[in-house]
């Protein structure tokens, strides 16, 4: 089996489907695709590129209550296998789903999900796209990552600000690192590193403590804490952005 992710946690980063698959065709293994946060670019015609040969995988994880804006929680698994679900989770308990019931049993949609007798989750995605339609899914997942590139093209013009980006994203996961103005021009050793990873930490407890806004931040590998600001609600605005960078300048700058 090999897992591709669509969308990763931090860096919002899509693995190149289109190229695995030939290699898990060849070698006989099944190929599964973790769209749990950046599946829903299939929706869209301006980034659906970052999704192709999804066609091609065996199955698919995706998470309508992240990108789409469905209230949580409502976890979706797609599969090009028919069946697929039934012959590896039904139970066809008789003590539940009895065959002999005096109406058509196919409405007994219990067993035909893994949840069994939890709520239908999928009926909050249906409501919500019976609501807007193919249109509006697709205007509000544009928007959101309309939004990350304005931050992200806003933190490379305020580098002087001591703005600094990490990557340009795929995903909508903008990261970056603020210098506070007396850490810049100087030399970025080890320990300069070290006062930078906690001068990010300062800063969101000072966010949180304020109250005006709560951005996670990570450490990756080599890389001391970042910011990891996450464009995904559809009603956030291009001036939101800016206050993002704003408020971290008052924040932070006398660190």
């Amino acid at each position: 089996m090999v897992i591709a992710t669509a969308g990763t946690t931090v860096y919002g980063a899509y693995d190149p489907i289109v190229h695995i698959t030939p290699i898990c065709k060849q070698n006989g293994l099944w190929l599964h695709v973790d769209g749990a946060w950046g599946g829903s670019v299939a929706l869209t015609r301006k980034y659906r590129h970052l999704l192709e040969g999804i066609e091609n995988a065996d199955s698919m994880t995706w998470n309508a209550h992240k990108m789409m804006g469905v209230s949580q929680q409502c976890s979706i698994i797609l599969t090009n296998h028919k069946g697929l679900l039934m012959n590896c989770h039904s139970a066809k308990a008789q003590y539940l789903f009895q065959s002999d019931k005096h109406y058509d049993v196919s409405y007994d949609t219990g067993d035909m999900s893994l949840q069994c007798g939890r709520r239908n989750d999928v009926l909050k995605l249906w409501l919500a796209w019976k609501a807007i339609g193919d249109e509006g899914m697709e205007r509000d997942v544009e928007h959101i990552f309309e939004l990350s590139r304005y931050l992200a093209t806003q933190v490379e013009k305020r580098e002087s600000e001591g703005f600094r980006l990490i990557m340009k994203p795929m995903c909508t996961n903008v990261c970056f690192w603020y210098i506070p103005s007396r850490l810049r021009e100087k030399d970025e050793t080890p320990e300069w590193w070290e006062q930078i990873g906690k001068h990010t930490q300062t800063i969101k407890e000072r966010m949180m403590r304020a109250g005006s806004m709560m951005i996670t931040y990570n450490p990756e590998g080599s890389r001391v804490n970042f910011f990891r600001m996450v464009t995904a609600n559809k009603d956030s605005t291009f001036s939101d952005m800016d206050f993002v960078l704003d408020e971290i300048v008052r924040l932070g700058n006398d660190l």
